[in-house]
């Protein structure tokens, strides 16, 4: 199959793209590169520069013929979308609708999405199945739901197949490709960063939830049990359908449960310093993934330890991460 990767210089978009070279598929990368890394870009894959914002590119693109589009590109950063949600909705809504309408003209009828857990806000239950009612907290949220929903009305009107895949945490690297965001949101990276001297201590955001241990709990899942999954989603899309999972590993971790982990995989102690609860944060965040195993057959083969053990080993082999 000759797949389109939107966003493959990026962290999930470069393992996906390996992932799918390995099982065969010819891929070609478009990726503007405000956020992702040449060097990340795997493999065989044909990297074209281009932005989602360019109609005429992305028209241009996809006139050179394609099976399917894995999209991935998007602007991740919570509190950068609360201070700047114009920018959110540009680049999340109006790009993926610049690349519905170019898909649609070239007649590509399958893609797979790259959404979020944010979309669920704060959950009235835990587990969180692809039922609970969609409440975004953020202007981040609100881009993916929104996205999520043109995927239906396309299917629906002209005959898409789309499948939408709701991440909840993802950490760990694959095949030489790893976390190199800048700024680095995400806790393992952060907290594997004061293992490594890079930071004096771990920030502990709140210790007195309403969790086993006081802090969050989180749903972790492995970069190649998720890349995985897109091969799956793509397999499974139909013709004028609209389908969407969840992608978590259905196990809740606290940071109190990360930290440990940390110490165990890289032997060191980390220190770590208590601050108070941060605003929008939720005490617990856990994927019910029940309806991707059944209808796909989809199963997660790595745990929290195996997580964290592959991001330490990226870490320590890429000191100053893609150097550029």
């Amino acid at each position: 199959m000759r797949l389109l990767v939107t966003g493959g210089a990026g962290y999930i978009g470069s393992v996906c793209t390996a992932v799918a070279l390995e099982a065969g598929h010819q891929v070609t990368v478009f990726d503007n590169l405000s956020k992702g890394h040449r060097a990340a870009v795997a493999g065989s894959a044909q990297l074209v520069t281009g932005d989602l914002l360019d109609p005429a590119g992305l028209r241009g693109v996809l006139a050179a013929g394609f099976d399917a589009v894995l999209h991935l590109a998007a602007l991740i950063v919570v509190p950068e979308s609360v201070r700047k949600p114009e920018l959110y909705y540009r680049n999340n809504l109006v790009g993926t609708l610049n690349l519905v309408d170019a898909m649609r003209e070239a007649g590509v009828r399958r893609l797979v999405f790259s959404s979020t857990a944010a979309v669920y806000g704060e959950p009235e239950t835990v587990p969180i199945t692809e039922e609970a009612p969609a409440r975004p907290a953020n202007p981040y949220g609100n881009t993916k739901l929104a996205v999520d929903r043109l995927l239906g009305d396309e299917s629906a009107a002209h005959g898409l197949g789309a499948v939408s895949l709701r991440y909840f945490n993802v950490g760990g690297a694959h095949g030489g490709l790893g976390e190199d965001h800048h700024p680095e949101t995400h806790i393992i990276p952060n907290v594997l960063a004061a293992a490594a001297g890079r930071a004096p201590a771990v920030e502990l955001f709140g210790t007195d939830y309403d969790t086993p241990d006081g802090t969050c709990v989180r749903d972790y899942v492995h970069i190649a049990d998720l890349a995985a999954a897109h091969l799956l989603a793509l397999d499974s899309a139909a013709a004028g359908q609209h389908a969407v999972y969840n992608l978590g590993s259905g196990e809740g971790f606290s940071v109190r449960q990360v930290i440990d982990a940390a110490r165990r995989v890289t032997g060191r102690d980390l220190a770590v310093v208590e601050r108070p609860r941060r605003p929008g944060d939720s005490p617990r965040l856990v994927a019910s993934s029940e309806r991707i195993r059944t209808r796909l057959g989809w199963q997660p083969r790595h745990g929290l330890d195996d997580i964290v053990r592959d991001a330490w080993t990226w870490m320590t082999d890429h000191p100053q991460g893609y150097g550029d």
